[in-house]
């Protein structure tokens, strides 16, 4: 590589790829993105990347398909114009909860989509609060795995008042919820959970004393919000004082907005990794990755460790 950074971005999330680029001082590259009349994916740079050190900034949220489509295209572009060498930045890596197969005759869809941007020519992935960390080794090369826990717990470690109470929404998520805990103190609280069909939710029971307590409920992200309405009922029927929610990534899928608006939680934190819809509610607040995605960038670029991020 000659040593120069440069950053594109598809049209998923420009607000984010703009922060990151101020944050870097780096301008994103002309590139042109969008679609033929045929309705097909069409990309074409319009700068020189040959040798470069390269970053595309991509999350692959709704609609999944085309921007993931955006992505693929923007590797292979790169990878024809020789540039020295190619990060997928993803924000939100879609097809992240289809990472195992839960019934017969089921795609392992996180897989596919690590294959596909592998063989698009990537050589190196950065990810923020995947799903399942297993998604990691679908990947044959390099993955940093970035972890927005610090920042969410920052956030409410000066304006949660105190006795507090940290919730892992279900089994897989303890770590996370603990991690949280570890930042800003209290008790933890632990919810098992059942999917009986997909995007639906069942909750069986809850170790921990919530009873006069603020509850913050930590996860990785809200989809349809299920998982967060049946968990907020039980923590309100439980004594709950107030009910906060701490997520990565605002996907709000179908009508979760309606749904959470109808539930007992007070105030729900999520970060930029995706933007807002439009009928997002003003208990929505977000908080900004730009600088913790842009500081690996750069650490990334000089050949630094990226995990002295989290330590």
């Amino acid at each position: 590589m000659d040593g120069r950074l440069q950053l594109f971005a598809g049209n998923a999330n420009p607000a984010l790829a703009q922060a990151i680029a101020e944050e870097l001082e780096v301008p994103l590259g002309n590139a042109l993105v969008g679609q033929f009349k045929n309705a097909e994916t069409r990309v074409k740079l319009d700068e020189n990347v040959r040798g470069s050190d390269v970053f595309v900034i991509q999350p692959t949220s709704h609609p999944v398909d085309h921007h993931l489509m955006e992505l693929l295209l923007m590797i292979d572009a790169l990878r024809r114009a020789s540039a020295g060498r190619i990060t997928a930045v993803i924000p939100y890596y879609g097809y992240a909860k289809q990472e195992k197969k839960t019934s017969g005759r089921e795609p392992i869809s996180a897989k596919l989509v690590a294959n596909l941007i592998t063989v698009a020519g990537a050589d190196r992935v950065v990810a923020v609060d995947l799903h399942a960390a297993a998604i990691e080794g679908f990947f044959d090369i390099p993955v940093d795995h970035l972890r927005a826990t610090p920042l969410l717990a920052r956030h409410f470690m000066h304006e949660v008042d105190h006795p507090i109470v940290v919730v892992s929404p279900d089994a897989g998520g303890v770590g996370r919820a603990q991690d949280f805990r570890v930042r800003v103190g209290g008790s933890l609280a632990i919810i098992a959970k059942q999917h009986p069909r997909p995007d639906d939710t069942e909750t069986l029971d809850m170790v921990g004393d919530v009873a006069g307590k603020v509850a913050v409920i930590v996860d990785d992200m809200i989809s349809t919000g299920g998982t967060l309405d049946v968990a907020a009922t039980m923590l309100k029927d439980r004594g709950a004082e107030k009910i906060h929610v701490a997520a990565t990534h605002g996907v709000f899928a179908a009508n979760a907005i309606a749904r959470l608006d109808a539930s007992p939680i007070d105030r729900i934190l999520v970060t930029d990794t995706i933007p807002l819809p439009p009928e997002a509610d003003g208990r929505i607040e977000r908080i900004t990755v730009a600088p913790l995605i842009a500081e690996a960038i750069m650490r990334i670029h000089k050949g630094l460790s990226v995990s002295a991020l989290f330590t």
